[in-house]
């Protein structure tokens, strides 16, 4: 009972301390003090070229070409963080917040050599491993609840083949508009290339 307890204390605060870290991370984003914003770049930054350009520099300044992906990011960090804060909802924010947490540790090894936001960006994965660790049994029954197929009539299995035929023939009617209205508009590869 008390370990129970403890375990539960302990992943409280956790939970707590990755809300407070992203939500420092997300407003920063927001208010534009993460990234070299589009149009408001550093005098030196804005004077080099490509070619010349640190891979921290072209990073910064391709992440903050567009302030709606910053937006996207910014508050995506958010939801996630104050989904923690609750029981019901804190696997919703662990499982919305690991995929961004995995892109920023990719890109910072890739474009960064500021270790300090790898390390930070590590253990905050790491936090969110331990907390679906904490919680592997409700992990587990969920997943047997997703995957426990049951064996279906001869009726449900054609059915079901009928409904897959007809999805596939909607997918292609889609990709098939899809191109159409590229080629009208004018997107070739000759356009993209340049």
């Amino acid at each position: 009972m008390i370990k129970s307890k403890l375990k539960e204390i302990f992943e409280l605060v956790l939970r707590q301390c990755v809300f407070i870290i992203l939500n420092i991370y997300a407003i920063s984003k927001l208010l534009g003090g993460q990234f070299y914003m589009n149009g408001k770049l550093p005098e030196q930054i804005a004077d080099t070229t490509l070619g010349e350009a640190s891979g921290f520099s072209l990073a910064w300044t391709f992440m903050g070409h567009s302030y709606f992906y910053i937006l996207f990011v910014g508050i995506t960090q958010l939801i996630g963080a104050w989904f923690l804060l609750w029981n019901k909802t804190k696997l919703i924010g662990v499982f919305i917040l690991i995929p961004i947490m995995v892109n920023i540790i990719i890109f910072d090894i890739i474009f960064l050599d500021v270790y300090p936001a790898l390390a930070n960006a590590i253990i905050i994965f790491l936090i969110l491993i331990l907390i679906l660790f904490f919680n592997k049994v409700r992990i587990i029954d969920a997943i047997k609840r997703l995957t426990n197929f049951q064996s279906k009539p001869k009726v449900l299995i054609k059915r079901r083949l009928i409904t897959f035929g007809i999805t596939i023939l909607i997918i292609v009617l889609i990709f098939t508009f899809d191109s159409c209205i590229e080629h009208l508009l004018g997107a070739s590869k000759d356009k993209i290339l340049e």
